[in-house]
């Protein structure tokens, strides 16, 4: 039976978010937690009571350190420490610095002095970049502490620290309780994942992360009853306010073991929600489709969505019934996903939702914290990213003759700017108008579509614009495709459209095991002259690159173009 959804509690501030989430579900369970000791698996349930004790003890511990106010950089993967970690410093002890945990030595340092961050909390395997940082003389920063449970003598431990706050409380020390939280101040500063050029620090407040939790919780509905997988990256503000999110309902929080293991990790903590990234998805319905394939049941299977897509227009699902089985695949409790990052093959999110997931996409940026626009159950439009949020106003600047141009917005999720960079803050915000630097067009109904990265049009001599996401979607659905680019290759004074192709490995071993290197090559030229077919002559791809390497990625998984195509050339002047 289907859950009636209540009128969404509009928060001032994520103190607020916590304490009623503390307040609504104090025995709830907020994280599920795998430890891991002598090759014996177990599992260690952190209620939200609990939760909230570990962030008002480390809170109180910071203060007592000399904390209040200061600047406080975590990095690390998905945990449960990092966590407690951010909601400790956000709840008005500071501002919180949250670092990519992919970026090397060089580039963390670079980031804790642009930051300013008077504090580091990180995870173990960073000792040694700490260790080397803390000799540095000019360094900022001047406490750290590690979160392992046996850290190095050398820094603070993140345990001790909880354990001394603790000891702190029982004396009566409420300071912690009394910070002052100043919703409209800078509370958070994140570095974007910058594909094309220095990543610029992106300053959010309490408001705007409120705001857009308030928004979500408008637009979806999540339940107490939920366990969510963590899979994105809490440094980047699509994971991390995906988090908040989930909280705010009181849903369960679990961690995913890494990129290969998660159609595991959804059976092992029977996930019922999941935020991702389009890549993911489209590589999990591939394999669904293989699977289908090989047991010859693909007429059968789409006999059955005619059957059930017929008795949905009655009011009549059957869906998760008839397609228990591959629902089963997925742990058999997975029932909405979120799709964001970049745009999605519309025929993988129609799939999904034939099958009776949920799947919906969103549409958003690190300025933004994150969520512009979103698709819910009631508002699919396959292509689309749904309808602008309850509280956001989008346009479209200086639309062509199709209707397409810069996607601007506003709202109160609008970042305050950029951190030391108002020159580049006066490029993007315009009379309260945030440029978001996408090209998209509204349809009649206020669907937005999204047709590409205005830095990524590649414009021929003849002035003919392509959006080489358009592209990419067709060439990703052949299955043995992995991931795509397509580019512009420099050629005298014009530029050859191209592709550069990653294959599965895997699919090319087990359905295509007789072919050489060269005859798959034939192939896929073979599969491309075929796309280009239903093209107009000048979006014809015309140069082919194939590979079994990943791609250079950012950690939301979208391909660095500028980088990617100076590799290229580089390879192909040796």
């Amino acid at each position: 039976m289907k859950k009636v959804k209540e009128i969404p509690k509009r928060f001032k501030n994520i103190r607020e978010v916590l304490e009623n989430s503390v307040k609504l579900y104090p025995n709830h369970n907020a994280f599920i937690v795998k430890q891991k000791k002598s090759n014996k698996i177990s599992y260690q349930n952190i209620t939200y009571t609990e939760f909230y004790q570990d962030i008002n003890a480390l809170g109180t511990a910071l203060l007592n350190l000399g904390l209040k106010g200061k600047r406080v950089a975590i990095i690390s993967p998905n945990c449960y420490e990092w966590c407690v970690s951010y909601l400790t410093v956000i709840d008005g002890l500071g501002i919180v610095v949250p670092l990519d945990k992919s970026l090397p030595e060089q580039e963390i340092e670079s980031l804790l002095q642009r930051s300013k961050a008077d504090a580091v909390i990180f995870d173990g395997k960073y000792a040694e970049t700490m260790k080397e940082m803390k000799k540095k003389s000019d360094t900022h920063t001047k406490l750290y502490i590690c979160m392992d449970k046996n850290s190095d003598p050398e820094f603070l431990s993140f345990y001790h620290l909880i354990e001394k706050g603790n000891r702190l409380l029982e004396h009566g020390n409420k300071e912690y309780f009394n910070l002052e939280i100043k919703e409209e101040a800078m509370s958070v500063i994140l570095f974007t994942s910058g594909t094309t050029s220095i990543s610029k620090a992106v300053m959010l407040s309490h408001k705007n992360i409120a705001e857009n939790i308030y928004a979500l919780n408008v637009a979806e509905s999540v339940y107490d009853t939920d366990i969510s997988l963590a899979f994105l990256p809490f440094h980047h503000t699509f994971g991390c306010t995906g988090f908040l999110f989930f909280m705010s309902n009181g849903a369960t929080t679990t961690f995913c073991d890494g990129l290969r293991h998660i159609q595991q990790n959804i059976k092992e903590y029977k996930v019922s929600v999941f935020v991702c990234v389009p890549l993911l998805l489209e590589a999990m319905y591939k394999k669904i489709n293989q699977e289908i394939a090989k047991q010859g049941k693909t007429k059968l299977i789409k006999i059955a969505k005619m059957v059930s897509n017929f008795l949905l227009k009655f009011g009549i699902d059957i869906r998760r019934k008839i397609f228990k089985q591959i629902i089963d695949q997925l742990g058999g409790n997975l029932r909405f996903v979120v799709s964001g990052a970049a745009a999605i093959d519309k025929e993988v999110a129609k799939g999904f939702n034939e099958f009776g997931i949920l799947t919906v996409q969103g549409y958003g940026l690190t300025e933004t914290a994150p969520v512009l626009t979103a698709e819910n159950e009631e508002h699919i439009k396959y292509g689309s990213v749904g309808l602008p949020m309850c509280n956001v106003e989008v346009a479209i600047d200086n639309p062509n003759e199709q209707g397409i141009g810069e996607v601007k917005a506003k709202g109160p999720n609008v970042m305050l700017g950029y951190y030391g960079m108002e020159d580049e803050t006066n490029e993007v915000i315009k009379d309260g108008w945030f440029y978001t630097g996408d090209l998209g067009y509204l349809d009649e109904d206020g669907y937005l579509f999204i047709t590409g990265r205005k830095k990524n049009v590649i414009v021929l001599k003849n002035g003919k614009n392509i959006y080489p996401e358009e592209l990419e979607i067709l060439i990703n659905n052949l299955p043995y495709v992995a991931e795509s680019m397509v580019f512009g290759y420099p050629k005298e004074d014009d530029l050859v459209l191209s592709v550069k192709i990653v294959y599965n490995e895997e699919y090319v071993k087990e359905m295509l095991p007789d072919l050489s290197a060269h005859e798959l090559e034939d192939k896929i030229w073979d599969d491309i002259k075929k796309i280009n077919k239903d093209m107009t002559n000048y979006k014809h791809i015309k140069k082919l690159i194939v590979t079994k390497e990943p791609m250079i990625k950012t950690t939301t998984q979208k391909v660095k173009r500028f980088e990617e195509i100076e590799k290229i050339l580089k390879e192909e002047t040796k």
